[in-house]
């Protein structure tokens, strides 16, 4: 049973449709009998004609049945139909150059309701996904010898000051023939709302929450930093860190051999590599970290570089606490790192 403070959290979270709370509770409305998640965005009932509960299997014991609209059996922002057969027709067609106009002959939804969807789930339009998509190819048939113009061509551009006008606001470089880092990014979905990974053929760069707070300057300045070039799509490392990760959500391993790239300062570098020698269900402190790194009075850079961290979960920096034993800060949110840490424990 929660008590009083709990209940008025998680009521807050589900008034303000709190993402960081996916996978946190879910509610169900005695006046209508069914359960939802704390995203639904179904009208709010009273708090008094809410019950809270852990699990979805709680909440069918209750004899509440699921929410037809936000639909708490599936995974959050699960990939819905619509967004499966605009996906496919610029898989089938990745060199066109897509208009919003396509959507009305795509689909028999209304569009501003597809053009939602489609924003919500990679963070940019039908159009921009399409054309970062086109940019994707370009960057490849430049890195494989082909000339400026013939690529210039090829995607369909006219102007050879429009094609490096748009393929600099995506990728973050005009396109030259030098070498030029391709990363991909994709969504994987967890019990805790979405993550983003972002990865090369050789390992994993990032993986953090959809909705973490300033997860666009993290990009930018990973993009910054390695003179890459960000685009949609897989490798061998994302197929590799998504099933390790629901691996991890499933409780059935909490050790994780996807290779990774460490993007930092030597100190950072440090620090991150103490976290990972935190057993999970375990806990330390920033002056147990400090300590560990031989920089005793260096609590706050810990604390600093804990921030940094831009694998989640893989570097456990959820593990680290304040000495007094209070959670402490986490990127993801307070609550994720609380279902975290319960999470090992339940499972060590």
């Amino acid at each position: 049973m929660l008590d009083f403070k709990k209940r008025q959290e998680y009521y807050q979270a589900l008034i303000e449709k709190n993402s960081a709370y996916e996978g946190i509770f879910y509610v169900g409305v005695k006046t209508t009998g069914v359960f939802c998640r704390p995203t639904c965005s179904a009208r709010k009932p009273k708090l008094e004609n809410c019950e809270f509960f852990k699990t979805v299997k709680e909440a069918l014991l209750a004899s509440f049945r699921p929410c037809q609209r936000c639909q708490p059996l599936s995974h959050p922002n699960q990939v819905s139909d619509v967004i499966k057969i605009l996906v496919e027709a610029i898989e089938s067609n990745p060199e066109k150059r897509w208009k919003e106009q396509d959507l009305r002959q795509l689909l028999s939804v209304d569009v501003s309701t597809a053009r939602r969807q489609f924003k919500k789930r990679f963070g940019m339009t039908f159009v921009e996904y399409a054309r970062a998509r086109r940019m994707g190819l370009a960057l490849k048939h430049i890195k494989e010898g082909s000339s400026v113009i013939d690529v210039q061509l090829t995607t369909g551009y006219e102007s050879s000051s429009g094609f490096r006008d748009a393929f600099s606001k995506i990728m973050g470089a005009v396109p030259t023939r030098a070498n030029h880092l391709i990363l991909k990014a994709a969504w994987i979905d967890t019990k805790l709302g979405p993550m983003i990974a972002i990865a090369d053929e050789d390992g994993l760069y990032l993986l953090e929450f959809v909705d973490r707070r300033g997860l666009e300057i993290e990009v930018k300045i990973l993009r910054k930093k390695l003179n890459a070039a960000i685009i949609p799509g897989e490798t061998k490392i994302i197929k590799s860190i998504e099933i390790e990760i629901a691996n991890y959500f499933n409780g059935r391993n909490f050790i994780f051999n996807t290779p990774i790239h460490l993007i930092g300062s030597p100190f950072q570098k440090k620090v991150w590599k103490a976290l990972l020698k935190i057993p999970p269900g375990e806990t330390r402190s920033y002056l147990d970290i400090a300590k560990s790194i031989n920089a005793p009075t260096a609590s706050r850079g810990v604390g600093r570089a804990n921030g940094s961290n831009q694998l989640a979960i893989i570097i456990p920096c959820h593990r680290v606490i304040n000495a007094n034993g209070d959670l402490g800060g986490y990127g993801g949110g307070i609550v994720r790192k609380q279902w975290l840490l319960e999470h090992e424990r339940d499972f060590k």
